[in-house]
């Protein structure tokens, strides 16, 4: 299984959802909360192209994007493939 990060922050619905996604598929990954940290920030937002809402999600070397593109690839059943790949 590809590593899985999340850029997150601590009160953010979507960040709960997702984490509550990958948690429910029993992924591990690495979450690293930007609140209050803007090196952290400016560095996911680089990471992401210029997306700065949070969650962004990568599952290897793909960036997946926030919680609704992590939801569509569920429900597109193409979550599971990128996770085994």
């Amino acid at each position: 299984m590809p590593k899985v990060t999340i850029y997150t922050t601590r009160f953010c619905p979507y960040c709960l959802a997702a984490k509550r996604l990958l948690t429910k598929k029993q992924v591990a990954f690495e979450e690293i909360a930007v609140d209050g940290r803007s090196d952290l920030r400016d560095a996911m937002t680089e990471r992401a192209g210029g997306a700065y809402t949070v969650p962004q999600v990568w599952i290897g070397d793909t960036h997946v994007g926030g919680c609704d593109e992590l939801y569509a690839l569920e429900s597109a059943g193409r979550l599971d493939p990128l996770l085994a790949a």
